[in-house]
């Protein structure tokens, strides 16, 4: 998978909007330390990318691990410069970066382009141990007795880098992404938290995979300095960070998994930011003149997955009706307090040229759902509901409401509390459907789309699979023309929201946070958490 070359010649491409760099003091420490209050922290129990796939991992995966291209989550959203100063294309299928010279690891090691190689290499991406036999995504312990990845690891590169072929290094500052195929997401799929670049020798000198995943090296302008699963992870200010001195000396994010308990902490002083408010509990929190909330709708959408391997919901007619008695303006109106609004199937504005303004969300209509289970001759067999409690900010309350519907149009939908995602999406008997969501990754429908091609989380986990759809994920990654491009993607949602549904839509998330006021720091357009020097008022 790595391949050496020397190349004579400059590259090209000229670096975009870079990042502020903030020299060092002298004198004592005065930063700030801060605590968080979340949920959960990590669903895997680890903090690599390439097994803790989540909103709650995307949260805080920036801050000690970084891409060579990013996006600019609080202001552009757009790619800019992190870890690769320039970027230029060679070709419709190779994408060649320069790496910045001044990029020290946590393990006070330079970045060198072989670090970026054993990122995408065989030992950390391409390889990994046999599936559980309940399926990918059910184990926190995957990885302890060895070096080989667990196997959700191959199962995300294949989803996220379907058709790489090698990371080549020409010289010590330049490397080559190549891919098998034209792909017109390259740049793009370089955001992922996937593509952040990790130590090569903090690697080789771990006891274990999992002793790795729970304290990775990275470049991020904090360090893992300690991680206990299903209690807190602390991170330490990197001071030798490429891009300033960070603004933080300690950042402890602490799982708090009662919403009430992280007003409460946040109230008394003992955390001075909560994640994951519902939008009831804001008008409080501005009470207090200490206090307040930011945030607001990001790029993220919640979504009902079907599993199409349940008897009843092997008929998509069941799946369309199912679909057709959900109010989702009335879970936006009586949930979110009007905060949010109904997407236009799973896409967002972001996507510019590819965005489709005439597409929608399936209608209201209990009418036309009781049509549907009519032809499909549906005789009010149970269907389960496997439900986290409140993973997903007001789960429960969304899911009391998508229940009332699904009985108003004659639907026996059955509710199962589940503890974890593993007895969510693994293989059971009895699986039917859950709640999921999608994010907008980067700005292009390929990112959240992938989920449900071969590799994807849905596919992997076998609740949804449909023979057109690997074909249409292939034409939308290498298609360039423009309106070719916009007619795949909307055979593409045809496909997964109308004819044969993986998901159907709920509402665009909304992601609103308590703070301090006094605390210099804004909200992103993600689920991102950004504490780095120019998200904090620009200061040291």
């Amino acid at each position: 998978m790595i391949q050496r070359r020397h190349i004579l010649g400059a590259t090209a491409g000229a670096a975009l909007l870079p990042r502020f760099a903030i020299g060092q003091s002298a004198g004592p420490d005065t930063r700030p330390s801060i605590t968080v209050a979340v949920q959960i922290v990590s669903i895997s129990g680890t903090l690599e990318p390439m097994r803790e796939q989540s909103n709650v991992g995307f949260r805080i995966m920036p801050s000690f691990c970084e891409p060579l291209i990013g996006i600019d989550w609080t202001r552009t959203q757009r790619a800019e410069p992190v870890l690769a100063t320039s970027w230029r294309r060679i070709d419709a299928k190779t994408l060649e970066l320069t790496l910045r010279d001044d990029v020290r690891m946590h393990d006070g090691r330079v970045m060198e382009a072989e670090d970026v190689a054993f990122t995408f290499s065989n030992e950390r991406m391409w390889t990994g141990l046999p599936a559980d036999t309940r399926g990918l995504f059910v184990s926190t312990t995957a990885g302890a007795a060895g070096k080989t990845p667990p196997p959700e690891a191959a199962a995300i590169s294949r989803a996220h880098f379907p058709n790489f072929e090698r990371m080549e290094v020409v010289d010590r500052r330049t490397v080559r992404f190549v891919n098998s195929v034209p792909d017109v997401t390259l740049e793009g799929r370089l955001t992922r938290t996937t593509g952040a670049i990790f130590s090569r020798a903090a690697f080789a000198q771990a006891a274990t995979w999992l002793d790795w995943a729970r304290k990775p090296v990275g470049t991020g302008p904090y360090r893992v300095a300690s991680f206990r699963p299903g209690q807190d992870l602390v991170l330490e200010s990197h001071d030798d960070y490429w891009g300033g001195r960070p603004p933080l000396r300690r950042i402890r994010f602490v799982e708090v998994p009662d919403v009430a308990s992280r007003v409460a902490g946040l109230q008394a002083g003992d955390y001075d930011f909560i994640c994951d408010l519902p939008p009831d509990q804001i008008p409080g929190i501005e009470r207090s003149p200490r206090h307040h909330v930011v945030g607001g709708p990001i790029n993220n959408n919640r979504l009902i997955v079907w599993d199409k391997t349940h008897p009843v919901l092997a008929n998509p007619l069941v799946r369309r009706a199912m679909s057709h008695s959900i109010d989702r303006q009335a879970i936006v109106d009586s949930l979110w307090g009007g905060r949010t609004a109904v997407p236009r199937g799973l896409q967002w504005e972001v996507y510019g040229d590819m965005y489709l303004a005439d597409w929608e969300a399936p209608r209201f209509d209990l009418a036309e759902a009781r049509r549907l289970l009519r032809e499909a001759n549906y005789q009010g067999q149970p269907i389960p509901y496997q439900l986290l409690n409140n993973y997903y900010t007001l789960q429960v309350a969304s899911s009391q409401i998508l229940v009332e519907g699904w009985r108003q149009a004659g639907l026996n939908v059955q509710i199962e509390m589940k503890e974890n995602w593993g007895q969510v999406i693994g293989r059971f008997e009895g699986r039917g459907l859950c709640d999921n969501s999608n994010t907008a990754v980067f700005n292009d429908p390929v990112a959240p789309m992938s989920v449900y091609a071969p590799g994807g989380q849905t596919w992997a986990s076998g609740q949804w699979q449909n023979e057109e759809a690997p074909r249409l994920m292939d034409a939308l990654q290498t298609e360039t023309d423009l309106a070719r491009r916009r007619d795949t993607f909307r055979r593409l949602l045809t496909l997964t929201e109308r004819e044969d549904p993986a998901y159907t839509v709920l509402f665009q998330t909304a992601n609103f946070t308590g703070k301090r006021k006094d605390l210099p720091w804004q909200a992103s357009k993600s689920f991102v958490m950004d504490f780095s020097a120019p998200n904090w008022g620009g200061a040291a």
